[in-house]
C-alpha cells in the first residue's frame, strides 16, 4: 500500500511563525524646532525687532533715532486624520484566527491590537515628518519647509552646495549671518542618504577627531555635531531623497499643532454596529520660519 497525499498542500506551521511588525524610520524634525500648541487653524508668530542707532555722545542728544518694529508671520495648521475599519471575522479562516483571536464567534478583541496601534503611530509620525518638509499650499493647506526655504523665500541661498561634501558644508556655515553665528541651536538638516554620505566624507578625510560613537539616533533622526563648529548635522526621514540642505537656528523654526499628544492618544475601539475594529487618528500640523533671513539653504 502506498500513501496518496497529492490532494494535500505541503505543511506550513503558520501558527508557530514569529510575527514581525514593519516598523519604519519615522523622522522627528520637531524634536529640534520650537513647538506651538493650541492652534486650531491660523495663528501669527509675533516678531519683535529693535534697530538701535548709537549717536555721537557729546552734548545733549535731543533727536530720537532707531526703531522698534513689530511684525507677524502666519502659522497655519492643516487637519490630518486616519480612519480604518477591520472585520476581524475575516481572520477566522486563516492562521490568525487561532493565534490572534479569543475563543468565541463575536471577535470583539484582538491580540494584535497593541502592535497594530504601535504601527499606526509609527506610520503617522513618518508621514507627519514628510509633511513638515514637503507640504505645498497648492495641494495641502499650507507650505512645508522645502517651499519656505526655496528660491525667493528670503533665505540665504548657497546654490553651489549641491552635495554634502565637507567643502560644501563649510560654504553653508560661512554663509550664516553674523547676527546668529554664535547661537547654540544652529542645525543643518539633510536627508538620510546625504547624512550617510556626509559621514563617509568625514571618514574618508581620515580626520582624527571623527568618533563613530558621536552619531546618535534620536527619535528617528541621525545626529552629530560638525567638528569644531557650533553646528549640529541632522539626517531626517522627512526629506526623503531630496538634495536640499537647510541650515537654521532650529528654535526659530516653529511647528504648530493643536495638541502634541494627539498622535499617541488616538481612538481604537470595537464597533458592535458594524462588527469591526476601528481606529481614528486626528490632528493638526503646520510649520513656519520666524526669520527666513537667518536661514541658509542650498536651494537644491
Amino acid at each position: 500500500m502506498s500513501l496518496n497525499v497529492a490532494a494535500l498542500a505541503d505543511f506550513n506551521n503558520q501558527t508557530a511563525g514569529r510575527m514581525i511588525p514593519k516598523i519604519v524610520y519615522t523622522g522627528n524634525t520637531a524634536e529640534y524646532t520650537s513647538v506651538q500648541e493650541g492652534i486650531k487653524y491660523l495663528e501669527p508668530l509675533n516678531l519683535f525687532e529693535v534697530d538701535l542707532y548709537v549717536q555721537e555722545g557729546y552734548g545733549c542728544a535731543t533727536t530720537p533715532s532707531g526703531s522698534a518694529t513689530f511684525t507677524q508671520r502666519n502659522l497655519q495648521v492643516c487637519g490630518r486624520q486616519s480612519f480604518d475599519s477591520l472585520c476581524l471575522k475575516d481572520l477566522d479562516t486563516k492562521y490568525l484566527g487561532i493565534t490572534s483571536l479569543d475563543a468565541g464567534s463575536y471577535n470583539t478583541t484582538w491580540k494584535l491590537a497593541e502592535t497594530y496601534s504601535e504601527l499606526i503611530v509609527n506610520q503617522m509620525k513618518k508621514k507627519n515628518d514628510s509633511f513638515l518638509w514637503n507640504a505645498t499650499s497648492s495641494i495641502d493647506c499650507a507650505d512645508g519647509l522645502l517651499t519656505l526655504t526655496a528660491t525667493g523665500s528670503g533665505v540665504v541661498e548657497v546654490a553651489a552646495a549641491t552635495t554634502p561634501s565637507l567643502a560644501n558644508i563649510d560654504l553653508m556655515i560661512n554663509a550664516i549671518p553674523n547676527d546668529v553665528a554664535d547661537r547654540d541651536d544652529l542645525t543643518l538638516f539633510m536627508s538620510i542618504p546625504y547624512f550617510r554620505q556626509y559621514v563617509a566624507n568625514l571618514r574618508s578625510a581620515n580626520n582624527y577627531y571623527f568618533d563613530p560613537n558621536a552619531i546618535a539616533n534620536r527619535g528617528g533622526v541621525l545626529d552629530m555635531v560638525y567638528p569644531f563648529q557650533n553646528v549640529r548635522v541632522v539626517g531626517t526621514a522627512g526629506l526623503g531623497a531630496s538634495t536640499r540642505m537647510v541650515l537654521a537656528p532650529a528654535k526659530q523654526v516653529v511647528v504648530g499643532t493643536d495638541l502634541v499628544s494627539d498622535v499617541d492618544n488616538f481612538a481604537l475601539w470595537y464597533d458592535i454596529n458594524t462588527d469591526s475594529l476601528r481606529h481614528r487618528l486626528s490632528m493638526k500640523l503646520g510649520v513656519q520660519i520666524a526669520y527666513p533671513e537667518f536661514v541658509v539653504s542650498n536651494i537644491a
